[in-house]
C-alpha cells in the first residue's frame, strides 16, 4: 500500500469539484446498461462485425451526447488550469 499511496492518492491533485466525479463509475455503468439493453433486443448477432457496429454506434451517439450536455462531466475550461500542475501534466488541453 505505502509503495502505490501516489497512484491511490493521484485524484487529489485535482481540484475539489472534480474529485466526485473522478472515483464515480456511474456514467460508465449507465452506457454498459445501454448497451447491455441494445443488444439484448437483437439477441443474435449473425458476425462479430455486427456487434461492432451497433456497440461503436452506441459509443459515438453517447459521445456526441456528452459532447452537447448542459452540464458537462469535465469541460476544457475546468480542467485547463491543471495543464501546469506538475503531477496532473495535461498538454493536450487547450487554454
Amino acid at each position: 500500500m505505502d509503495d502505490a499511496e501516489h497512484d491511490l492518492l493521484g485524484y487529489m491533485s485535482f481540484p475539489k469539484e472534480h474529485r466526485a466525479k473522478l472515483h464515480s463509475t456511474n456514467p460508465i455503468e449507465r452506457l454498459n446498461g445501454e448497451i447491455k439493453r441494445r443488444t439484448d433486443v437483437v439477441g443474435i448477432f449473425p458476425n462479430d462485425e455486427a456487434i461492432i457496429r451497433l456497440v461503436g454506434a452506441l459509443l459515438l451517439e453517447q459521445n456526441d451526447e456528452w459532447a452537447v450536455q448542459r452540464a458537462r462531466y469535465m469541460t476544457l475550461e475546468t480542467i485547463a488550469p491543471m495543464r501546469d500542475h506538475p503531477v496532473i501534466s495535461l498538454p493536450a488541453v487547450a487554454s
